[in-house]
């Protein structure tokens, strides 16, 4: 490919970062098909710098669609397969002797990246898994009482399995509650998966991206535009009084013993004004909540025992409280 033509190509996508993020659509359906609403709810993480938890069962391509996004972007990406012997070290990183100087230096862990994708997270004991509670909050690494900045952008994406629970430990909801959005990577319709079998008889290899035709369409310079642009999205006084109510709602319901606390609000407000400047507006509607209702509270609300013996799940009570909630007009 002329090299001319990746430069006026990136000169145009800075001059329009939404359009360059949109082109992420197209160029990940090169590896990943039929996953778009995932794909959306990655870039909107990105634009809230917010991280996401990715749930689906194996094969799905939950692994590929953040190599693809991470490629599509330029973004350097690593990936951490949690097991029950995974070390907080593993993750963080940490000091090792060096003979040659009789020093100890710091040896960066996988964390140092954009991308982190922790694969099956709920493998791995609880103090592995806080490991990456600083880092996800703070956006640094504390190792022998020093802390080390994490690079700019970043987003862990974690996976899990939602059918397989032996040998696993399920995330405490301090931990869940700091994910962004719970993201459901389904199984592909029928003609999803025969394009997906078409392509790999056609003689696509999902290790080698580059062959696949993914280039990068984006870059951090299109993020940070892009998110200084999501920071001037207007939010009207009725939109936050709208997202209350609804986060206020999910505390009475009767089938939670827990309902979305005030962190969630901030959050359902935040990806609603990244959606509705995806989108091509500058303010919020109430149709921007309830986009991304879902995927920002489903994690954060806790059902009763009783009504989970019913089949209630957090989806058809968040369904129940969009539904009684007054919409603005």
């Amino acid at each position: 490919m002329d090299p001319t033509t990746d430069i006026a190509a990136g000169t145009e996508a800075a001059a329009d970062p939404r359009a360059a993020l949109e082109a992420l659509r197209a160029e990940i359906a090169k590896a990943v098909v039929g996953q778009d609403p995932a794909v959306t709810g990655l870039v909107v993480a990105l634009l809230c710098r917010g991280h996401v938890l990715l749930e689906g069962v194996p094969g799905v391509a939950k692994t590929l669609l953040v190599r693809a996004l991470a490629s599509a972007l330029e973004l350097d990406t690593k990936r951490v397969q949690f097991t029950p012997d995974l070390m907080p070290s593993d993750v963080t990183g940490s000091l090792v002797y060096d003979t040659r100087t009789a020093e100890f230096s710091f040896q960066p862990g996988p964390v140092f990246t954009n991308l982190l994708l922790a694969d099956e997270i709920n493998r791995t004991p609880p103090k592995t898994q806080s490991s990456l509670l600083e880092a996800m909050e703070e956006r640094q690494v504390t190792v022998d009482g020093t802390p080390r900045p994490l690079p700019e952008p970043f987003l862990v994406a974690a996976t899990q399995n939602p059918v397989e629970y032996e040998g696993t430990y399920p995330l405490p909801e301090a931990q869940l509650d700091r994910f962004l959005l719970k993201l459901t990577v389904p199984l592909p319709s029928r003609q999803d998966e025969i394009d997906v079998l078409t392509r790999h008889a056609s003689g696509f290899d999902p290790r080698d991206l580059r062959a696949a035709g993914i280039r990068p369409v984006a870059g951090a310079a299109d993020l940070e535009a892009a998110r200084a642009a999501v920071a001037g999205t207007t939010v009207s006084p009725e939109i936050t009084a709208y997202v209350v109510d609804i986060c206020r709602a999910t505390r009475e319901s009767p089938s939670l013993t827990m309902g979305v606390s005030p962190r969630g609000a901030t959050a359902l407000l935040s990806t609603a004004r990244a959606w509705a400047w995806l989108t091509g507006r500058d303010y919020v509607i109430p149709d921007d909540v309830k986009a991304l209702a879902l995927p920002t509270l489903r994690h954060r609300v806790h059902l009763r025992p009783e009504a989970e013996m019913e089949g209630v799940t957090a989806d058809s009570v968040i369904d129940a409280v969009l539904a009684h909630v007054p919409v603005p007009r």
